[in-house]
C-alpha cells in the first residue's frame, strides 16, 4: 500500500517543483477570488517568479498555458484592470526571457530576430509609443504599452526560446486545451440548468470568460491544433486529442456565437487559397473592397441611410433563429450597436488622423463622436466595451499609420503562410505545425472584424504565438537546426 501511494507522489525534483508551484498558485488564486482583490496573489507570484528565475522558468511558461483558461479580469485602482493569474505570470516571464537573452546572446538566430514580422511588430510598438505621447489619457496608454511589452516578450521571444520542436507546439496547445476543455465542461453543467438557452450563455461562461464571444473564440482557435495534433500523435495522446476535439466543438456549438462558427469555413477556404497560391490576389481584393466600401459610405454621408429604427432594434435572447433573422434585417441590437461604435470610430479618426486619441482610450472618448441616429437600447455601454472591430479601434486610437502597420502585419503573415506551405513537405511535422498555427491565426483575424481581441490574454497569446511560430517554421523549412536552450 505504501509503495503504491509512493508511486503517485512526485518522483524527482522537477515534478515536485511543478506540483509545489501549482499548489502555491491555486492557493493564491483562490484567496484572490474570495477576497476579490488581485493583491492576495502577489506574494505567490513573487515567490514563483523568484524560484523560476533561480531554477527553471520553462515550467512557468507551460504553467501559464495550463492556467490561462481560468484567468479572469480583476479591477485595479484608477479604473485599470489586470488579468489574474496570467498577467503576473507574464510579468515574471518577461524578466526571465530578457535575463536569458542578456546572458546568452546567441540563443536565437539573427535571421529570426531580423524577420520582417518582428520588424513590423517593433514598428507597431514604436508607433504606439508615439501615439501615447499625444494620448487623451496617458495612464491608460502607458498601461497598454506595458501590457503589450509583456505580451510580445513571453509569447514572442519566449516562444522562440522554448518551442524548438514540433512536439513542443503540441505540448503547448495541449496544456491550453486541457484548461479550455475543463471550462467547457463547467460551462455546460451551468448552461444545462437553463436548458442550453441562448439567453443564458453569457451567464454560464462566467467567471472564466467575460462573455460568450471570448469563450467561443478560444474554442475556435484551438480546433486547428486539435485537428493536426490528431494527425501528429499516436496512442493515448491521440485519443485525448479526439476527446478534446469533441469537447471543443460541443462548446462552440452551444455558445451560439455566429462569428466563431463562421470562422471555421473561412479558415477552410483560406487553406484552398493557400494551396492555389492566391493569397496575394485575396489581399488585393480585400483592399479594393475596403477602399470601395469606405468611398461609398463617406460619399454624401451615405452611411446615414443605414441608421437603425430605434423601436425595432431589439435583442432576441430567447430565440436564436430570430436572432439570426434580425441580423440580416439590420434589426439586431448587438449588430446595430456595432455600427453606432463604428461611426464614432470613423469620426474620431477624422478628428485625429495621424496619432489618434491614444492606445486604450476609445472608451469613453468615443461618446463625444457618436451620431444619435444610430443609438440603440444598449448604447449606455455599462460594460465599457469598445468598437467591436479591431481595425477601427486601432484607427481611432493610433491613427492611419497605426492601422496601416497592422494591416501590413496581417498581409505579411498570410503571405508567409502561403510561402512556407509550398516549402514544407506534405505529411511532415513542420507542415502540420504551419497549418495549425496558420489556420488558428486566420480564425483570430476573422474575429477581429467584429471584436477587439488582441489585448485579451486568452486570445492575444495565440495571436502572437502563431506569428512567431511562422518564423520558427521558416527555420525548419530551411533545414536550420534550432538549438535547445538550457536554463
Amino acid at each position: 500500500m505504501n509503495q503504491r501511494l509512493a508511486s503517485l507522489l512526485p518522483q524527482d525534483s522537477a515534478q515536485r517543483l511543478f506540483l509545489g508551484l501549482v499548489v502555491v498558485l491555486l492557493t493564491g488564486g483562490a484567496t484572490a477570488l474570495l477576497l476579490e482583490t488581485p493583491l492576495a496573489l502577489l506574494p505567490a507570484a513573487l515567490a514563483v517568479g523568484l524560484l523560476m528565475v533561480l531554477t527553471e522558468w520553462r515550467t512557468l511558461y507551460y504553467l501559464l498555458f495550463l492556467t490561462l483558461a481560468f484567468s479572469r479580469e480583476m479591477p485595479l485602482p484608477g479604473g485599470l484592470s489586470m488579468d489574474v493569474p496570467s498577467e503576473p505570470l507574464l510579468l515574471v516571464l518577461t524578466g526571465c526571457v530578457l535575463a536569458t537573452l542578456l546572458m546568452r546572446r546567441d540563443n536565437l538566430p539573427r535571421r529570426e530576430l531580423g524577420h520582417p514580422l518582428v520588424i513590423i511588430l517593433l514598428l507597431m510598438l514604436f508607433w504606439s509609443v508615439v501615439s501615447t505621447m499625444f494620448s487623451v489619457d496617458t495612464t491608460k496608454s502607458v498601461k497598454y504599452l506595458l501590457a503589450k511589452t509583456w505580451y510580445l516578450v513571453p509569447f514572442g521571444l519566449g516562444t522562440l526560446l522554448l518551442v524548438r520542436r514540433p512536439a513542443d507546439v503540441w505540448r503547448l496547445a495541449g496544456l491550453y486545451a486541457i484548461g479550455a476543455c475543463l471550462t467547457v465542461l463547467i460551462t455546460a453543467a451551468k448552461h444545462a440548468a437553463h436548458g442550453f438557452s441562448f439567453e443564458a450563455v453569457n451567464e454560464a461562461v462566467h467567471p472564466f470568460y467575460r462573455n460568450h464571444v471570448i469563450y467561443a473564440t478560444v474554442l475556435a482557435l484551438l480546433l486547428p491544433f486539435a485537428l493536426y495534433s490528431i494527425r501528429s500523435t499516436r496512442g493515448a495522446e491521440k485519443t485525448a486529442w479526439w476527446v478534446a476535439l469533441c469537447i471543443l466543438l460541443f462548446g462552440l456549438i452551444t455558445s451560439y456565437t455566429r462569428a466563431s462558427v463562421l470562422s471555421l469555413p473561412v479558415a477552410g477556404l483560406f487553406y484552398y487559397v493557400v494551396r492555389l497560391r492566391q493569397t496575394r490576389l485575396l489581399l488585393l481584393g480585400a483592399l479594393v473592397a475596403v477602399l470601395a466600401g469606405s468611398t461609398y459610405f463617406l460619399s454624401q454621408n451615405n452611411y446615414m441611410l443605414y441608421a437603425p429604427n430605434f423601436e425595432k432594434t431589439v435583442f432576441n435572447g430567447e430565440n436564436f433563429e430570430k436572432h439570426l433573422e434580425a441580423t440580416y434585417k439590420l434589426q439586431d441590437v448587438s449588430g446595430m450597436e456595432r455600427v453606432y461604435r463604428w461611426v464614432a470610430a470613423g469620426r474620431m479618426a477624422a478628428a485625429k488622423p495621424l496619432v489618434g486619441s491614444g492606445p486604450s482610450t476609445f472608451y469613453p472618448e468615443y461618446k463625444r463622436y457618436t451620431v444619435r441616429s444610430f443609438r440603440t437600447y444598449v448604447s449606455e455601454n455599462p460594460e465599457k466595451s469598445t468598437t467591436h472591430n479591431y481595425f477601427l479601434l486601432v484607427l481611432a486610437e493610433q491613427g492611419f499609420p497605426g492601422v496601416v502597420l497592422f494591416m501590413v502585419l496581417l498581409g505579411a503573415a498570410l503571405i508567409t503562410i502561403e510561402t512556407l506551405y509550398h516549402r514544407t513537405r506534405p505529411g511532415t511535422q513542420p507542415r502540420y505545425v504551419l497549418l495549425a498555427c496558420g489556420l488558428s491565426f486566420v480564425i483570430i483575424v476573422f474575429h477581429l472584424l467584429l471584436n477587439e481581441l488582441v489585448e485579451v490574454d486568452k486570445i492575444g497569446s495565440f495571436f502572437f504565438i502563431n506569428l512567431f511560430m511562422l518564423i520558427r517554421v521558416g527555420s525548419w523549412a530551411k533545414g536550420e537546426v534550432v538549438r535547445h536552450v538550457t536554463h
